[in-house]
């Protein structure tokens, strides 16, 4: 985590003060602004039933998919995986996802996902000191005003001066593309910026954009590498200070 010379103390007085001194907060979504992933698989399972699928993925085989970015491609890379006598084609694989989103976006309406603690209030302090705050996410669009509007409210994307989602850019994380695109969207360096990820997959792809990175770690990927963050917590109270 940053410099391997340095206390726990001071990281976490150097993570606060980039928190107050970056001119744009970067968050991912998954994970990092609410324990999503139990919900998506909620949703894969429900929607494998309805399409008549013999598939069920449990918390493990889950895990091992979220190595892969993005719904639609996990489904793909299991279909491969499995072997089976058929493979879906693009359009059924297309299908497939629209069926899950429907129903992550209806199971996250029911209060199935609050924010994880601390993070209204990162958000609110942001807008208080006048910061921007951005989203890069390999998730959809229809993913993130699920949870958002349930959260912070239907005119929640107000609070936010660049969103980009996956299907905005050429390659998902670890690829940087959604990094970069935020910079280009705010007109701001990277060195401006901090980044909250939740994943190694996320820490990759903003430190390949040049962006310094504040894990909050999540319950699928606590085991992931985060030796090149500049900080890592489970609970963003403890580096807002809220």
């Amino acid at each position: 985590m940053g410099d391997a010379l340095a206390s726990p103390g001071s990281r976490l007085d150097l993570a606060r003060q980039l928190i107050v001194r970056s001119r744009a907060l970067i968050l991912d979504v998954d994970g990092t602004l609410a324990e999503t992933e139990e919900v998506h698989r909620r949703a894969f399972n429900t929607a494998f039933v309805r399409a008549n699928l013999d598939w069920c993925w449990d918390r493990v085989v889950y895990k091992d998919l979220l190595r892969v970015a993005g719904g639609k491609e996990r489904i793909r890379a299991f279909d491969r995986l499995i072997g089976g006598a058929s493979v879906l084609s693009d359009a059924e694989v297309a299908e497939l996802h629209r069926i899950k989103t429907t129903i992550y976006a209806d199971l996250i309406a029911s209060g199935g996902c609050p924010l994880r603690p601390g993070v209204k209030e990162l958000l609110t302090a942001a807008s208080t000191r006048g910061q921007r705050l951005a989203i890069a996410t390999t998730t959809s669009r229809g993913n993130i005003d699920a949870l958002l509007a349930s959260a912070l409210g239907k005119d929640w994307a107000d609070r936010f001066a660049a969103i980009v989602a996956a299907d905005e850019v050429p390659k998902k994380k670890p690829a940087p593309d959604v990094y970069l695109e935020v910079l280009f969207r705010l007109n701001l360096s990277a060195s401006e910026c901090l980044a909250i990820e939740d994943s190694g997959i996320g820490l990759v792809a903003a430190s390949r954009a040049g962006i310094p990175v504040l894990i909050s770690r999540s319950a699928y990927f606590r085991e992931d590498n985060f030796s090149h963050a500049l900080f890592v917590t489970d609970d963003l109270t403890e580096v807002t200070g809220i």
